[in-house]
């Protein structure tokens, strides 16, 4: 999981590649470094640590020349953070300069081989052994060099490379992992991401796997495996480039927090026409519905979080059994899937590599593919039957946020759509939910009105040494990301467990002081979540309860209570994660922890 930023052009190339590197470091940032083509050879200037360390040892990149360039920040994948281990790495004779994003599979059989060829490795990563192909396979043509080079490769990739004996170009590919070109006026980019070039052009082409696009400052051109000229379309960018700034926020999680009832208005409305839900994207039929045998949700993280949720809404609306599988483990449980099953795939990169192997898993085996992606063009939305875009806009934080959450929407609207076709709700029934879903945006607006309130509970518990989530059904399947989202920025250890799970087990860690957060939304189960609670108070515990308008009295037996609006309850994840976002965020900001960029963290996981 890296950054990867290039460029050609007539400005001096290092204070560019350093500030699309900062758009950038949400990617990767235990090092990062740059390579620019000057005098004839290749600089390179790279550092341990965060990119400001980078940017100062280069003043801001002045100190380096040169008008063309490759740049990367890392997450580390093999090799310890070091400036020894950091991108670009070059061949031997210094001709070859490469930055990568992925992994190299094989790379160990391939070092065996360079070793014994007389090659000297300096660093522990896989990316070096990249720079030593080519400078093994070097012809004197740099695109049949690179076609050599991806022969004898195996994983996933994106590259940029430069050689010094092509002083007017640059070449990159890509395959399983992102990659961008940004086409400008005599200038020219590549990046894994479009925020880090959308300050210099706004058209870019999306690369699909296994293209090699060449770039000079006038031109770019895009070549296949064959070697053959390959033509593609300009997609322009049309969101503002404010959208990837931090707007006055101190830091992006809480810009992508108050995002939310924007990001879930671009998702829902458009897909409301009416009073009724309109798929436009996909192709699935009324008959190919009534003919699903079986739905799996596969995603990982916060993703499989909502397939979770998913889960019990399309059982319950449609009547279809449902199988949510963590995507890194779906591929090697041999599944029993045919092309009668249905497989909802949701990421919000698109690139997330266990996700992408467990569609192709899928595929191989007969699937119907329904991604759920934020990222146009993207590898797994290229690779699916259909997909459907969230339109959340960029979303900086690793923590997600707004992703996560129209993403719960696209599952409402997936959801009720296959109702619908299916004869499960009547007219009446459908209207309301219809309007359930559009009324979300200013609902969660209207939750984020008091976020002062779940500010002031944050400083009571931000000191905590391990915090229990507990809910049952639909408020289960929230307490996971709620939980999630506290130990992955605040480091607290925090666990989400089935309520009623609580006494077969967990209920012997609870001890006076510990902190419980109990979710109590839904009417059939409140009291039974009631019940749980005082288990936990009868132990020492202080709890939180989080639970609806309607339910009054959650006061009696919790310690504090947050309430959202009452709405349908399959809806109710959508209000219920609003306060567990905040509540994590204050924590963490309480605790001084670096909430954008949490500890060995990124935020496109592109390896497995």
């Amino acid at each position: 999981m890296c950054g990867i930023v290039g460029y050609i052009g007539e400005n001096q190339a290092a204070p560019i590649l350093l500030e699309g590197l900062s758009k950038l470091e949400y990617r990767g940032y235990d090092s990062a470094g740059i390579a620019v083509f000057n005098n004839n050879k290749i600089e390179v200037a790279k550092a341990k640590g965060r990119l400001a360390i980078l940017s100062e040892k280069t003043d801001g990149g002045k100190s380096v020349h040169g008008t063309m360039g490759i740049g990367h920040t890392r997450w580390a994948t093999h090799g310890e953070p070091s400036d020894v281990n950091s991108h670009p790495h070059l061949s031997n004779s210094g001709r070859f300069a490469v930055v990568h994003n992925g992994i190299i599979e094989n790379y160990i059989s391939l070092k065996k081989k360079l070793m014994d060829n007389g090659v000297e490795f300096i660093s522990e990563t896989d990316t070096e052994v990249i720079a030593h192909l080519f400078e093994h396979y070097y012809n004197g043509d740099i695109i049949e060099t690179m076609i050599k080079v991806l022969n004898r490769v195996e994983g996933s990739y994106a590259l940029g490379v430069l050689c010094s004996d092509y002083p007017d170009q640059f070449i990159a590919v890509r395959k399983a992992s992102p990659m961008i070109v940004g086409l400008g006026e005599n200038e020219n980019f590549i990046a894994s991401d479009v925020t880090a070039i959308l300050k210099h052009t706004r058209n870019i082409y999306y690369l699909e796997d296994n293209e090699i696009v060449v770039l000079k400052k006038d031109s770019v051109k895009i070549y296949n495996a064959d070697k053959e000229e390959i033509k593609k379309e300009v997609f322009t960018v049309d969101w503002d480039v404010s959208a990837a700034e931090k707007g006055g926020y101190e830091h992006f999680m809480m810009k992508e927090i108050e995002e939310q009832p924007k990001a879930l208005r671009d998702t829902i409305n458009p897909r409301i026409k009416n009073g009724k839900i309109v798929l436009d994207d996909i192709s699935l039929t009324t008959e190919d519905i009534k003919n699903i045998n079986k739905i799996y949700i596969v995603a990982c993280g916060s993703a499989y979080h909502v397939g979770v949720v998913g889960k019990y809404v399309i059982e319950k609306m449609c009547r279809i059994p449902v199988e949510v599988q963590v995507a890194s483990e779906f591929r090697y449980c041999d599944p029993i899937i045919g092309k009668n099953d249905l497989v909802i795939v949701i990421s919000q990169s698109g690139e997330t590599a266990d996700t992408l192997a467990a569609l192709r898993e899928a595929k191989d085996h007969g699937a119907r593919i329904l991604s759920i992606v934020n990222v146009v063009g993207s590898a797994i939305a290229n690779a699916s039957d259909d997909v459907i875009y969230t339109w959340a806009g960029p979303e900086i934080a690793v923590a997600t946020t707004k992703a996560y959450s129209t993403q719960l929407a696209v599952i409402y609207l997936i959801a009720a759509y296959m109702a619908e076709k299916l004869g499960m709700l009547t007219s009446g029934e459908y209207a309301k939910l219809v309007s359930d879903i559009e009324a979300l945006p200013d609902q969660v607006a209207e939750i984020l009105k008091s976020k002062e309130d779940v500010q002031y509970l944050a400083s009571k518990f931000f000191n905590c040494h391990s915090i229990f989530f507990i809910g049952r059904n639909l408020d289960y399947a929230v307490s996971l990301e709620g939980s999630l989202k506290l130990k992955e920025i605040s480091y607290i250890h925090s666990e989400a467990y089935a309520a009623g799970e609580l006494k077969h087990g967990t209920i012997s860690l609870i001890e006076d002081g510990t902190l419980v957060i109990a979710l109590a939304t839904g009417r059939d189960l409140f009291d039974k979540t009631v019940s749980n609670v005082k288990e936990v108070k009868a132990r020492g515990a202080v709890v939180m309860g989080v639970t609806t308008e309607e339910h009054d009295n959650m006061e009696d037996v919790a310690d504090y209570v947050v309430k959202i609006p009452a709405t349908n309850e399959m809806l109710l994840p959508s209000l219920t994660v609003i306060p567990l976002q905040l509540f994590g965020y204050y924590v963490a900001s309480l605790k001084g922890c670096d909430i954008d960029k949490p500890r060995n963290l990124a935020k496109s996981v592109t390896v497995e």
